[in-house]
């Protein structure tokens, strides 16, 4: 039989792989196993709804290792970056030696089909590339590098061209260092030959600089570094120091609330499909529009969860501080139905509009995105968040694309 007729009965595609395992798993799971699968299984669970939302698919788990695809380069590393974000979230509630870290991967090439499942290089290159990731980190290889640039605001830490275990050439590698304002990413600093080149470059210089300023130069940057690191850090203790102080206010006054007014979560025979309600924000007369609570599909979850979590939820939205607009609350409203969360409301600007939509799992874990969309179309302010959903309250915490926190704790009416 001939090659050709050995691959005959193969679909072949281009496709963006990516690939995710646990860094340190078996230490994890050899101090404590139970703890260890619990954790695992909550950020496996943001993980595909991650991917979900970015309109890719989950096609092979084996124990801890993900592998997903996406026709998009572009969507599949800007879910890379969100899980990320989203797991570094979970990952702060946990004690350190206790914390899950996915390393990723990320690559765009040539696969064959079968099934459901997909085979060849271009899956092979994904997962070597997440062996060179960092634990929280993400590497992607040359072809990704090219889809994305420009396209995304990320920082790459650029690794050269490394040579990988049963991959026959050499592969460009790039490590995300900052992605959209986000706390640095852990990335790799150079592994393997690709690296040597680069180092070799940084001694060259260096030494040039020492001889031409007598070690000023280098003492200058070394100092920025320092400086530029200490402001992150006080930026990032900042806001978690914003976002606790909320929570425990909203847990100190929430005995204290009056009723409120109970809103019917099914419409009767004579309205509308949708709902009508209303949210307001605080600084702009046109907050006060209409709020259109979106219905969901016909893939309902079982009935106990409908009955315990159905109903409308409101309460403040918090941007945190951004280069621009400092940080601001509203509030806002939307509806949960058949394990689904969705709503809509007038944003800020004008003719711009929020949109909320998300799942609820059985467990009450929550991931929930939101973007703005002008009257064109065109998307802005796109985040993601994850959270709880306890005793008739959600709070989930996350951020926007370009770095700036969200938190959003509501109660159901």
């Amino acid at each position: 039989m001939t090659s050709t007729d050995a691959t005959a009965d193969f679909e072949r595609k281009l496709s963006t792989i990516l690939s995710a395992d646990v860094a340190g798993y078996s230490r994890l799971m050899a101090e404590d196993e139970e703890q260890t699968l619990r954790t695992f299984r909550g950020h496996k669970e943001v993980f595909e709804r991650l991917v979900s939302l970015h309109r890719g698919r989950v096609f092979n788990t084996a124990g801890d290792a993900i592998l997903a695809e996406f026709s998009s380069a572009v969507e599949a590393v800007r879910c890379a970056t969100e899980i990320q974000a989203a797991l570094r979230t979970r990952n702060d509630q946990l004690p350190e030696n206790r914390q899950v870290h996915f390393r990723i991967g990320v690559n765009l090439g040539d696969v064959m089909v079968q099934g459901s499942d997909l085979l060849g290089d271009g899956v092979n290159v994904a997962a070597r590339l997440q062996l060179a990731a960092e634990p929280g980190g993400i590497c992607v290889s040359g072809s990704i590098f090219d889809q994305i640039r420009n396209k995304l605001s990320l920082s790459f830490k650029e690794l050269g061209e490394l040579n990988f275990k049963n991959i026959p050439q050499a592969i460009r590698v790039f490590s995300i260092a900052e992605a959209d304002g986000l706390d640095l990413l852990p990335f790799s600093r150079g592994k393997g030959s690709g690296d040597s080149g680069s180092l070799a470059k940084w001694l060259a210089a260096g030494a040039v600089l020492l001889l031409a300023l007598g070690g000023v130069g280098i003492w200058a940057y070394s100092e920025h570094q320092h400086t530029q690191a200490e402001l992150a850090r006080e930026a990032r203790l900042a806001t978690e120091r914003l976002a606790a102080e909320e929570a425990r206010r909203h847990a100190d006054t929430e005995q204290q609330m009056a009723e409120a007014v109970r809103v019917k979560t099914e419409p009767s025979r004579t309205e509308k499909p949708a709902d009508r309600l209303v949210s307001s924000e605080p600084t702009r007369p046109e907050a006060t529009q209409p709020l259109a609570i979106a219905r969901s599909g016909t893939n309902q979850p079982p009935a106990a969860v409908a009955s315990e979590y159905d109903g409308i939820y409101g309460g403040r939205v918090c941007y945190g501080p951004s280069q621009y607009d400092p940080a601001r609350c509203y509030r806002a409203q939307a509806a949960v139905q058949h394990g689904k969360v969705s709503g809509q409301w007038p944003g800020r600007d004008q003719g711009v509009t929020m949109y909320l939509a998300g799942d609820i799992s059985p467990s009450g874990e929550v991931v929930i995105h939101m973007h703005g969309e002008k009257s064109d179309g065109s998307r802005l302010a796109v985040g993601d968040l994850v959270g709880t959903l306890r005793e008739g309250r959600i709070d989930a915490a996350g951020s926007f694309m370009n770095g700036r926190t969200i938190t959003l704790n509501w109660n159901r009416n």
